[in-house]
C-alpha cells in the first residue's frame, strides 16, 4: 500500500499524468475548432421565396447564394401555377440554413396526369357520377336520348366526341354523359 501511494507522488507519474491532461486538452481544442470549420458555424443564409419560379430561375438564384436543390415530386398539378414551376419548397421561405444546404422542391407538372376513363356504360347516372368523380373527372352536360334504360349511361362524350371506356384523358377533364330517357325508340 505504501508503494502505491509513493508511486502516485513520484515525478514519473506526475509527469505522465500532466502530459495526459495536456494531450486531452489539445485534442479537445483541436476537435472544437475543426468542427466549427467543418460545420460552417455562424455561416447562415435565409432561404429565398422560390414559389412560382421555373427551374432555371431557381438554379440561378440558389447558385448565387451557394445553396443546392433537388426536385422531390411533380405529381400534383396546380392550375394556379405555371407549368414546371415551384409549388412549394422545404425549408420554407425566410428560414435560416447553412451554406451548401439542399432545398427540396415540389414542381408543378406541365399538365394533369393521365387517367383511364372507367367503364360506366349501362350503369345508372348516380353510380356513373360517383365513379367519375372518384377517379378525378368532372361531369359536364347530361344529355338524354330515346332508350329504354332510364338514367342509364349510353355514351360518354369528351369535347363533343364520343369516347370509349379505358381511353386516357387528363385528370379534371369534363365528360358529358348521354343517358336513356326511358322511352322506346
Amino acid at each position: 500500500m505504501f508503494n502505491l501511494i509513493k508511486f502516485f507522488f513520484s515525478i514519473r507519474f506526475l509527469k505522465h499524468f500532466l502530459l495526459g491532461i495536456l494531450l486531452c486538452f489539445t485534442f479537445f481544442i483541436l476537435i472544437f475548432f475543426t468542427l466549427q470549420f467543418i460545420t460552417n458555424h455562424n455561416d447562415k443564409i435565409k432561404v429565398p421565396n422560390l414559389e412560382s419560379l421555373n427551374l432555371s430561375q431557381v438554379s440561378k438564384e440558389l447558385n448565387e447564394i451557394k445553396l443546392r436543390f433537388e426536385v422531390l415530386d411533380s405529381s400534383k398539378y396546380n392550375p394556379n401555377y405555371g407549368p414546371l414551376t415551384v409549388i412549394e419548397h422545404s425549408p420554407k421561405f425566410n428560414q435560416i440554413v447553412k451554406r451548401n444546404r439542399k432545398i427540396y422542391l415540389t414542381i408543378n407538372p406541365s399538365t394533369y396526369r393521365q387517367l383511364r376513363v372507367p367503364n360506366i356504360i349501362q350503369i345508372t347516372k348516380r353510380n356513373a357520377e360517383t365513379r367519375l368523380n372518384a377517379v378525378g373527372f368532372k361531369i359536364g352536360e347530361i344529355l338524354y336520348i330515346d332508350n329504354l334504360g332510364k338514367d342509364m349511361v349510353i355514351k360518354i362524350k369528351h369535347r363533343g366526341s364520343e369516347i370509349k371506356p379505358g381511353i386516357l384523358l387528363p385528370k379534371n377533364s369534363v365528360l358529358d354523359l348521354v343517358l336513356g330517357n326511358g322511352k322506346k325508340m
